[in-house]
């Protein structure tokens, strides 16, 4: 059995029972803070981590199965802080805290996060360098479109900028891979390509991933750079966006059609950047002022000399209003036009005096 942590007293003897629910767990941890003296509350907390730690032990427990409210390695964490704390403000301020952690909500303006628990959200990336070991690939995932970006990139930008129902905006739908992450995490969606093949697979993918949320996903055939956004919103009743994510063309570097109007036919770099511009300006009319538009896209070479596509893009959408909030880079390896024939690159950078992509930016625009 576990030690009941409201047995505690001045003389710290415990008996043997469960840890005690979320309500008396609290009563605990306000009555260890309204302690004066900094021994005596330190005391109580290292009852309160074996208490935590051994009942964790005797009945497997994890996360949520302490029935608390709260991660369980958070609630070490934050205990164990408050412990190696140096003074008496500071280890009441921890453990109020911890307190307001488990009585309170902060929710953010554009995001669902509870920022009274922000300590538990780990897997949002807050660097501006990401490294992306291995692409995701379950449910729906693939690699099978060429081009298409990770799962994880959607998954971010979703988490940090967008709640539960907000509308989020895909002006190259390619795959669906961004409509399919707004399924999984509860999020409404409009996905916009000029391919009808695109389109297909996207509609194929986005029906073999299951749709918990019951999120709308919308399909449209359409060029994104003459499409009126307002008119595309009315359709579907919807007054304004809360998110956009752009991945275009990398320019030239992959044909994705025949179609002339596809970017990636553009016969000139400034006709491409042109394109990017008049998505820019389309989407700002509609996406909610405060709210995010996230760009990914990398560079190129042409004729022996690096063309920064991607600063010239991020250029497009400062031009039609757009504030930049962040530059972030990240890797990409083992592209299909580079699996092996990793030997090949690096000997053709050596001798051409380059070196070998590895990354590709993701603009983040505030509007």
């Amino acid at each position: 059995m576990g030690i009941d942590l409201l047995d505690f007293d001045s003389t710290l003897e415990r008996k043997n029972k469960a840890i005690p629910d979320r309500q008396s767990f609290i009563d605990v941890l306000k009555k260890a803070t309204a302690r004066e003296d900094v021994n005596a509350i330190k005391q109580d907390i290292r009852n309160i981590l074996d208490a935590l730690k051994q009942e964790s032990k005797s009945a497997g427990a994890s996360n949520d199965n302490l029935q608390l409210g709260q991660g369980f390695e958070f609630l070490i964490e934050s205990l164990e802080q408050a412990l190696d704390a140096y003074s008496l403000e500071r280890c009441k301020y921890y453990l109020g805290r911890l307190v307001r952690s488990l009585t309170t909500e902060k929710i953010g303006k554009i995001n669902d996060l509870n920022m009274n628990r922000w300590k538990e959200y780990k897997d949002i990336i807050t660097d501006s360098l990401w490294i992306v070991q291995k692409r995701d690939r379950t449910g729906a995932h693939n690699a099978g479109y060429w081009g298409n970006f990770i799962p994880q990139i959607p998954q971010q930008l979703l988490k940090r900028y967008t709640k539960n129902k907000d509308w989020v905006l895909d002006t190259f739908l390619g795959s669906g891979t961004t409509l399919i992450e707004c399924q999984r995490l509860g999020r409404n969606a409009i996905g916009i390509d000029l391919s009808v093949e695109a389109l297909k697979e996207a509609k194929a993918n986005l029906d073999g991933e299951k749709n918990a949320s019951d999120s709308k996903v919308e399909l449209v055939n359409a060029d994104s750079t003459e499409i009126s956004y307002k008119e595309l919103l009315e359709k579907y009743n919807i007054s304004s966006v809360q998110l956009v994510i752009m991945h275009p063309p990398y320019w030239d570097i992959i044909k994705f059609s025949e179609n002339s109007k596809d970017l990636s036919n553009a016969p000139t770099m400034e006709s491409f950047l042109s394109g990017i511009r008049k998505i820019a300006d389309g989407v700002y009319q509609v996406l909610d002022k405060g709210r995010y538009l996230a760009i990914v896209i990398g560079d190129k070479y042409s004729k022996g000399e690096w063309i920064p596509l991607g600063f010239y893009a991020m250029s497009e959408a400062m031009k039609a209003g757009f504030k930049l909030k962040s530059t972030i880079v990240k890797n990409f390896d083992n592209t299909k036009g580079k699996q092996s024939q990793q030997d090949l690159w690096r000997y053709r950078a050596l001798l051409g005096g380059f070196y070998v992509f590895k990354h590709e930016y993701i603009f983040l625009f505030e509007r």
